[in-house]
């Protein structure tokens, strides 16, 4: 039987998130957050897609709905969906193995309108090999537009689209972030 202090130190340990939820051009619009920062930025079809794809993702975690809370994340979110003027600038709770996190740092230096490739990326981070290991990081990055690989493109831009993780929905983002760019500039 675990003592009062090891009980109390579980509870510490309990990974909480609080999320919400908005409508957007895209879909659904999940944003959740932990003490450290947005954990997740997930779209989908409708309510139960995103809560089942966040449930997924963060089996053990204490999920929360919190609409209030989540405000203002879901705001820019939806804000830069409707009108991208500028990057989702949020702070992240960046979970994820050491490499993946390097490619989402990666990315998300990765100037607004502009696209790169996976193999420029693998480069950049210093491993020109893991091209595939790139393109797997992006394409389960739980952090839309606030980690925009959308922007990460394959060497055939045709394979680029179409994998899971609602890629397709993203996919006119990069013409509408080029667009905006050609009128500001």
């Amino acid at each position: 039987m675990a003592t009062r202090a090891e009980q109390t130190n579980r509870r510490k340990d309990v990974d909480i998130l609080h999320y919400g939820m908005a409508r957007s051009a895209l879909g659904i619009v999940l944003v959740a957050s932990s003490s450290k920062g947005v954990a997740a930025i997930l779209i989908g079809g409708d309510d139960g897609e995103v809560i089942r794809d966040l449930e997924s993702r963060f089996p053990h975690s204490n999920l929360t709905a919190d609409q209030h809370g989540q405000a203002s994340f879901l705001q820019e979110v939806v804000s830069y969906i409707q009108e991208p003027r500028k990057n989702v600038e949020l702070e992240l709770d960046l979970r994820g193995t050491t490499f993946q996190k390097k490619v989402w740092q990666a990315v998300r230096r990765i100037p607004f309108g502009k696209t790169t490739t996976y193999t420029a990326l693998a480069a950049l981070i210093g491993h020109p090999k893991a091209i595939r290991a790139v393109g797997n990081a992006c394409t389960v990055n739980p952090y839309a537009f606030a980690v925009p690989c959308h922007r990460v493109l394959h060497t055939n831009t045709a394979l680029s689209f179409g994998h899971k993780r609602g890629n397709d929905r993203m996919r006119p983002m990069v013409a509408r972030e080029q667009k905006a760019v050609s009128e500001i500039g």
